[in-house]
């Protein structure tokens, strides 16, 4: 009795574990912008915590400096790329003149 109920819970388990439904949502689609534009924000963040850990003296000087124009130059490189995809897709996005 204990062996069978015991075999019933495995498979219960089992089939909660591997069981996969008709539909998966899986999100929306991500685009290479959507990923720069989540970066950028990440820098911005991270700046914004340099500063405030800076100004509470927790970073020594020569290493804000050299963290500050890490991610400054970090946030450049990703705003050109967002500045290069946008103009990408609104020159495909412009009707073709003949």
């Amino acid at each position: 009795m204990i062996a069978l109920a015991c075999m019933l819970m495995t498979l219960g388990v089992l089939f909660y574990v591997f069981y996969l439904p008709g539909k998966l949502y899986l999100g929306p689609q991500k685009t290479r912008l959507g990923y720069l534009q989540e970066r950028k924000e990440a820098a911005y963040e991270n700046l914004r915590d340099l500063n405030f850990e800076y100004r509470a003296g927790k970073i020594p000087d020569e290493d804000y400096q050299s963290m500050k124009s890490a991610l400054e130059e970090e946030a450049a490189t990703l705003l050109a790329e967002i500045s290069r995809l946008e103009e990408l897709a609104e020159r495909a996005a412009a009707p073709l003149h003949s």
